[in-house]
């Protein structure tokens, strides 16, 4: 009796006409996804999973200071398998939008340097530097914080590349090509006004080591040498919080705090990954586009 009783009703359910589209996405939910705003509803299915982990925080086109929520995803991709083992729970966190571009583009952007002042210094949970918020002009923006930087300081930001090598200060930022050789650098661009990519983790620092031909030398943390434009932007200094690696967990519990799982108890050998083992440098890395010997001739 139950089993035809729900027979009957799913049928029903099946031969049911099925809403219009245009009835259901009255008012579409504009999500982000490969860059584009598409428009996306929770009553219909698409092919692609738009509402199941939304990246809306990633894609905010209005820049903001304030901590902007954001969802864990427990090593998970979109397709609900874990991707990365040993990522799961943990303190909720908040994301504060760095702006790793120093130098500013677009309309209404200074053709000339310009000065920030730091407001303060605080403790940033998503990455192990701390963070500063500066203020220039008619705003305020995150960036990356140097070991020595203090509030009330005055940072200063030029594109301009001279004769003579500038004197700067500890978190001024300035083109590769309008410092003097031997300068420690931080937040270090691979191309002109592209932002940021490389020596941003707490304590860190690279050197620049020589110019050549329009180009730059920077030695890596990893030692490794990196060729690029001189006029890609770098900060001078060295990243703040350099005791970060000498921090004491204490006990099990913190990494939990952290997002960190356990790893599995099954025993492992271990194999030619464990101990002492000394490889040459890589070659350098660079971002140069040189001209080939065929172009040459």
């Amino acid at each position: 009796m139950a089993v035809s009783s729900l027979t009957r009703a799913l049928g029903a359910l099946l031969l049911s006409p099925a809403p219009s589209l245009p009835q259901i996405a009255q008012n579409p939910r504009l999500v982000c996804l490969g860059g584009n705003l598409l428009p996306a509803c929770h009553r219909f299915s698409t092919s692609s999973n738009l509402s199941t982990n939304n990246p809306m925080w990633k894609c905010r086109i209005k820049y903001t200071t304030r901590p902007v929520g954001m969802k864990k995803t427990g090593g998970r991709d979109h397709t609900g398998r874990i991707a990365v083992h040993g990522i799961g729970g943990g303190h909720k966190q908040r994301y504060r939008m760095i702006d790793f571009q120093r130098l500013r583009y677009g309309p209404g952007a200074e053709s000339g340097s310009y000065e920030e002042k730091v407001i303060q210094i605080q403790y940033d949970p998503c990455r192990s530097a701390d963070i500063a918020l500066v203020a220039g002009g008619k705003q305020k923006r995150w960036i990356i914080a140097t070991e020595n930087m203090q509030p009330g300081d005055i940072l200063k930001t030029s594109r301009h590349i001279g004769r003579m090598a500038v004197s700067a200060n500890e978190g001024d930022a300035y083109p590769l090509g309008a410092l003097p050789v031997g300068t420690l650098i931080n937040n270090l661009e691979s191309h002109p006004g592209k932002g940021a990519q490389y020596i941003r983790a707490a304590g860190t620092c690279g050197v620049l080591l020589r110019k050549v031909n329009g180009t730059a030398i920077v030695q890596l943390p990893s030692k490794r040498h990196m060729q690029v434009l001189e006029t890609c932007m770098a900060t001078v200094g060295r990243v703040s919080n350099i005791d970060h690696n000498k921090r004491i967990i204490g006990k099990a519990g913190r990494n939990r705090w952290l997002g960190r799982r356990p790893h599995s108890g099954l025993w492992h050998r271990k194999g030619g990954w464990a101990g002492r083992k000394i490889r040459p440098l890589p070659p350098m890395k660079s971002y140069v586009n040189l001209p080939t010997a065929a172009a040459r001739a």
